[in-house]
């Protein structure tokens, strides 16, 4: 489908909303590209979330940047009647609380008929909400969903380090996560093929997303004060719409430094959250009722036998506080659950190497999925390269 080029001013607001925490290296950057968007007619509403750096001091600065460049193009408002306006970006300054009460926080502030949310030290292609306010309009959608690339970096940015040199040229990997071109005609069609997108894992972030405002504050949908806040609102948005549309092309750039990658330490509670997660999931296949479709149930099992392997490797990780005799009985607690047997059972892994991390587990093995558990994090922490590379390809 051809896309429109151009959209007006006459055409919806949309009301982009930023979370800001001890970003100074990366948020003018973030900025930036949204300023330099095709589609002009949106707002930014950025929450200084309490930071102790100069990230609330550039937000008020670029809000002030972006007020004078309206101001001059308003003067040559007859020769370019569709200027961009003023007071597009507002920065709310408030204690540290979190992204989710930030996010909230934003959401009530929000006057444009579709929200998109951004993370402020990642940034966007120019042409991302023109090709989705377009397709959104085009077939009057509740979500549309674009693909993304995860950019990550094997050293961290260095204090003084030009960000864009850094960018430039220190070696990372890039990993596209997108999706064919789709616009679905009935809830039932987009409930039969969500699989595919959970499986491209473009369901559960909400920064590669375009919401319907009024869908959002209709059925108060809100972030959850939880660590991973992300994936219960994606969750809760998508369990009751039918209008979806999908952009194949990669506009958000998700920024994974080696300090966000590495895991320095244990993670209390993983093992529970992600089988809350598990929960959430079957609950939602079967409010679509599709507890009996095999490709969504592989997809469903095959996630946690994933996400189990994770938890495995939270517990060996060096940090975790437990005794050696506490980890080895907690990851035997886990791998002889009745839904990691249904897992194993129904999961189809993908990789060779998911293939042999399934070894300990199927033979129920507490002291082999330790020692796995050790290898991944001595790796993870070790050889980010690898272990990123490693994580695509499972």
């Amino acid at each position: 489908m051809a896309l429109r080029k151009h959209l007006t001013e006459e055409e919806p607001l949309v009301s982009l909303i930023m979370p800001c925490f001890n970003i100074a290296p990366y948020v003018r950057r973030c900025v930036t590209s949204l300023v330099e968007q095709t589609y002009t007619n949106w707002e930014l509403i950025a929450v200084d979330d309490g930071s102790t750096d100069e990230t609330g001091a550039i937000l008020d600065k670029l809000a002030v940047e972006d007020a004078e460049r309206a101001q001059e193009a308003a003067k040559k408002a007859k020769k370019h009647p569709h200027a961009k306006r003023a007071g597009r970006i507002r920065v709310i300054h408030t204690k540290n609380g979190g992204a989710p009460a930030a996010r909230n926080l934003a959401m009530k502030e929000a006057t444009g008929k579709y929200i998109h949310f951004i993370d402020g030290d990642d940034w966007v292609a120019p042409k991302m909400l023109q090709e989705e306010v377009a397709l959104a309009e085009k077939y009057d959608l509740q979500l549309v969903v674009s693909g993304f690339t995860i950019e990550t970096y094997f050293e961290n940015l260095g204090e003084g380090e030009d960000l864009e040199a850094f960018l430039q040229e220190k070696p990372h990997l890039s990993e596209e996560k997108t999706h064919s071109y789709q616009v679905y005609s009935s809830a039932e069609a987009f409930h039969k093929e969500a699989y595919q997108l959970f499986d491209k894992n473009l369901f559960y972030t909400p920064w590669n997303k375009l919401f319907l405002t009024s869908y959002i504050k209709d059925h108060n949908i809100h972030f959850r004060p939880t660590f991973w806040d992300d994936f219960p609102f994606v969750l809760d948005y998508i369990r009751d719409i039918s209008r979806v549309g999908i952009i194949p092309q990669a506009f958000y750039h998700f920024l994974r430094l080696r300090s966000d990658s590495e895991t320095a330490r244990w993670r209390k509670g993983m093992y529970d959250k992600r089988e809350e997660e598990h929960t959430w999931m079957l609950g939602l296949y079967e409010h679509w009722n599709l507890e009996d479709d095999g490709a969504s149930q592989e997809m469903i099992y095959r996630r946690y036998i994933e996400r189990l392997i994770g938890c495995i490797e939270n517990v060996a990780n060096p940090a975790c506080t437990l005794s050696p005799s506490e980890k080895k009985a907690e990851i035997d607690a886990m791998i002889k659950t009745p839904q990691a047997a249904m897992a194993l059972s129904v999961a189809k892994p993908r990789s060779p190497y998911m293939k042999m991390m399934l070894v300990p587990l199927r033979l129920k093995s507490a002291s082999l999925a330790l020692a796995e558990g050790k290898v991944i994090s001595s790796v993870k922490r070790n050889n980010l390269k690898t272990f990123a590379s490693l994580k695509a390809h499972r």
